[in-house]
């Protein structure tokens, strides 16, 4: 067998625009955390606001998932934020946060905890079917229409 030569070149000599692709794949790959802080930091000034008013608007017997509640607060790629403010949503706005699910139609908690119990019970008195923590998207899932969404919401 033919043994291959590699040659090494020097780092100074690699081309500009390798180098930053090189940097942005370490960042992309998770190497520096400093992209990390950075999104950390953003979804503190995030306002929970908006999400709580989408989630409001969910009609009984239809749910949403975490991703489209992001979209249509205007937060796409938020779907854990979503997540993280119904969690922080006061009692008293009794947000029907049950009628928020993932994006595969399954409810996220562990199977046979509460909070699934809860979830599963909750979407069942308000007529969804679910069927071992999956609800049928093609038949619950809530699409607003326009005017719903730009006569309701204030931003």
């Amino acid at each position: 067998m033919r043994r291959q030569r590699v040659q090494m070149i020097a780092p100074d000599a690699l081309p500009a625009a390798h180098k930053r692709s090189k940097a942005q794949g370490r960042l992309a790959h998770g190497a520096d955390k400093i992209d990390s802080e950075a999104e950390s930091e953003s979804n503190k000034s995030l306002s929970p606001q908006r999400i709580w008013q989408i989630v409001t608007l969910i009609p009984a017997g239809k749910v949403l998932s975490y991703g489209k509640v992001a979209d249509l607060a205007g937060l796409p790629g938020r779907a854990r934020y979503v997540s993280r403010a119904l969690k922080l949503a006061p009692d008293s706005l009794n947000l029907p946060w049950h009628r928020v699910i993932n994006s595969q139609g399954k409810i996220s908690f562990a199977v046979n905890t509460p909070a699934f119990r809860e979830q599963q019970e909750l979407l069942r008195l308000d007529g969804v079917q679910v069927n071992q923590g999956k609800i049928a998207l093609s038949e619950y899932e809530w699409q607003p229409c326009l005017a719903t969404l730009m006569l309701q919401l204030s931003f």
